[in-house]
């Protein structure tokens, strides 16, 4: 008996090297893939409140007073016109005495950071 010699496949060895390369890949993408999903919903609070702030002078412009609401009472035909909230961002809006209006947003899955706008100190004061 003649036993073949012209196999083809991969070896044992050959795998288990590709295997340990792919494990260690994941390990390295795993926490930097986490990483860039924080600053996402960062980012995704930081244009929140950015769209607020417009909602706030396009309410302004109908009603002559700027409306203070918070999350959801922001959004829809009573809140801010136009304005749509990503599902894990909290927002919080402020009439200050009818003549301006400050308001922060975060993201519940975030890095905890928190968004600020204060109409009378000029527009976005940035995110801490």
């Amino acid at each position: 008996m003649t036993a073949i010699r012209n196999s083809k496949g991969f070896t044992l060895i050959e795998l288990l090297v590709v295997v340990a390369i792919i494990g260690i890949l994941a390990a390295i993408a795993i926490p930097q893939f986490a990483a860039y999903r924080q600053k996402g919903f960062d980012a995704q609070a930081n244009s929140d409140i950015r769209n607020a702030a417009t909602a706030e002078e396009a309410y302004f412009a109908t009603n002559s007073a700027y409306l203070s609401c918070a999350n959801a009472a922001c959004v829809g035909a009573a809140g801010l016109p136009g304005l749509n909230l990503a599902t894990n961002t909290t927002i919080q809006m402020t009439d200050a005495a009818g003549v301006s209006f400050t308001g922060t947003s975060t993201s519940a899955k975030g890095s905890g950071i928190t968004c600020h706008w204060d109409s009378a100190g000029g527009g976005f004061t940035g995110c801490s």
